[in-house]
């Protein structure tokens, strides 16, 4: 069989669990941007590190943050 829609549902109706899921969010929303930060500064003020392999770690860490910072905040707001 297939499934030609599908429901979205709220994670929680308490005001508490619903803080407390922003707040978890938020956390590893902030981790994942200052680790992808550090990553992108790192390989972009080190001129030893601009090699291919390194290139191909900045983009994936460009990607990482381009895409978190669409659907977290998304996320958090809903």
């Amino acid at each position: 069989t297939s499934v030609s829609k599908f429901l979205l549902l709220a994670f929680a109706h308490t005001h508490e669990l619903q803080l407390l899921i922003h707040w978890l969010f938020l956390g590893i929303y902030l981790a994942a941007l200052l680790g992808n930060s550090l990553i992108i500064t790192t390989i972009a003020c080190d001129h030893h590190l601009h090699t291919p392999m390194y290139f191909f770690l900045l983009n994936l860490s460009l990607l990482d943050v381009g895409s978190i910072s669409t659907t977290v905040p998304k996320a958090m707001a809903n």
